[in-house]
């Protein structure tokens, strides 16, 4: 083997193990194979973003920043938070910083940033959550990257409390890795509801979005969704209405990048139901899982979506604490290619907990799903969404949860699977505690979230695969707020903090020389 190839496999290992998103398998066993079964290491890298969290003065809110303790990572690193840039600064294409715009003095440089530029969050430890406050409409759109021992898992919750007006209640986002593609169904154009896209670049050059909305009858035409350019460590609200003249109440948003990557959140804001946000679908598949439907849910409405000309012809079930069941009079659901289609399946949960479960009554067909979840009654009514989800596979964790008002889902629509639940240290204080639990094939079991001794503050949740599976897991934080049950939903889905890299057959190092 040449020195040349020696290189390339050394590169590409490296980079599966700084992004976390490649995977190197082996050939097939009719070739000599130069590498053994791959071994799980941890991601060295990793970035997220958070869209700008509200445009209401009486917006408050909190950015909390953890990272589960992973065997294997280095001694050092950092994760931290910084604002996108919303002041002027050198053009994206001032790359040597000229003109006095290399950042000295205060003076912006590339990107927008200054030098007196500082985190708005840092983490300190694996293990421990950190959260930090702002207040009011001036916060902007955040970048985050974390290195080294902070990498693998790193989660970042943003929640909201609007006390009044439109959106008004708890609006809960986990912050997102960046991107070139995302599918939103729930979203809407009605006359009482106000949703944005919101898009943050987080790299050096400017990002070209196109964004497509698809109703019942198919692909509406906008004014201006084409070529949306947002600009280097910036972020971009775009207000659905402005896209479209026409009213539709049951829309699904496709956000397609042609050029850079992006984070990408919808803002669903009613002016009598509340508010909160949508987090992007799973990718189109054939089967979905819509996990942890709060009990006391008083509507719920599906929507699903099917990106080609296809039609799709879905199961719907529901897996309660005691098995899976078909709720009456919406045992199936047909979906038109291209068209979004939903339905209201109102009190089904019937003071039960559970997870929406579609399935392929015949030949797959890809698809895209969330849920509407309402609680609450006449003006006390709040809203929350589900999005299709991942499994939590070897560990998802959810943060900002407090010792009263934390509800964990969990799911195993297809076997009996075992579970780990752990409970860190509060951000203020206090020790992580874990339990194990076993969730039996087709129910949703409302789980008992343990809470760590002397909790002092915040603290998360990491939920690990110990057996059977897959297992799928959403967390409701749930407050009362002026007489509202106020309430958010996020869903657990695999943290992908560990990245498989093959093992070398032989010492290779010999052939260097």
């Amino acid at each position: 083997m040449n020195r040349t190839t020696l290189s390339l496999i050394a590169g590409v290992g490296a980079l599966a193990a700084v992004t976390g998103f490649a995977a190197l398998t082996s050939p097939d066993a009719s070739g000599a194979s130069p590498a053994k079964a791959a071994a799980e290491l941890p991601v060295e890298r990793t970035s997220l973003v958070c869209p700008a969290p509200s445009s209401s003065d009486l917006a408050e809110t909190t950015y909390t920043s953890f990272t589960p303790v992973t065997k294997g990572t280095t001694s050092d690193g950092k994760a931290e938070l910084l604002s996108a840039g919303e002041e002027p600064g050198a053009a994206a294409d001032d790359k040597d910083g000229k003109d006095g715009k290399d950042g000295k003095d205060g003076k912006a440089g590339k990107g927008g940033r200054t030098a007196a530029d500082k985190p708005v969050l840092t983490a300190k430890e694996p293990g421990k959550p950190v959260a930090e406050d702002a207040s009011g409409a001036d916060s902007p759109a955040l970048v985050g990257t974390a290195e080294g021992k902070f990498a693998p898992g790193w989660t970042v919750q943003q929640t909201t409390r609007v006390a009044a007006g439109t959106g008004r209640g708890i609006q809960g986002v986990n912050c997102t890795a960046p991107d070139t593609e995302f599918w939103f169904p729930g979203a809407s154009t009605a006359p009482d509801r106000t949703d944005y896209v919101h898009l943050t670049n987080p790299d050096d050059a400017a990002a070209v979005v196109d964004i497509e909305l698809y109703g019942k009858d198919g692909a509406l035409e906008t004014t201006a969704g084409e070529g949306i350019t947002v600009q280097p460590h910036s972020g971009e609200p775009i207000l659905l209405s402005t896209l479209i003249s026409e009213k539709q109440d049951n829309v699904t948003v496709h956000v397609s990048v042609r050029s850079g990557r992006v984070g990408a959140s919808v803002q669903a804001l009613d002016d009598k139901l509340g508010g909160d946000w949508i987090a992007a679908s799973v990718d189109p598949t054939g089967s979905l899982v819509l996990p942890g439907i709060p009990k006391d849910a008083t509507a719920v409405r599906l929507i699903a979506f099917a990106p080609g000309e296809s039609d799709a012809d879905l199961k719907v079930r529901l897996a309660s604490p005691s098995g899976s069941i078909t709720p009456a009079g919406n045992e199936t659901l047909h979906v038109k290619g291209g068209m979004t289609s939903a339905v209201d399946l109102g009190d089904v949960m019937r003071g039960e907990p559970g997870s929406l479960v579609l399935t392929p009554t015949d030949r797959a067909v890809p698809v895209v799903a969330a849920v509407r979840v309402v609680r609450g009654k006449g003006a006390g009514q709040e809203t929350a969404f589900i999005p299709a989800s991942r499994a939590v596979g070897k560990r998802a964790t959810a943060v900002d949860n407090t010792g009263k008002g934390t509800t964990l889902s969990v799911t195993a629509p297809s076997a009996t699977a075992e579970i780990k639940v752990t409970a860190s240290a509060g951000s203020e204080g206090g020790s992580a505690v874990s339990k194990t639990y076993t969730v039996k094939s087709g129910t949703t079991q409302q789980v008992e979230a343990p809470v760590p001794s002397g909790l002092k503050g915040t603290y998360a949740l990491t939920v690990e695969t110990v057996s059977g599976g897959p297992v799928y897991a959403s967390r409701t934080l749930t407050s009362s707020q002026d007489g509202v049950l106020a309430f958010t939903v996020q869903t657990l889905p695999d943290d992908r903090g560990m990245v498989a890299v093959p093992e070398a057959d032989e010492d290779l190092s010999v052939l260097q020389k």
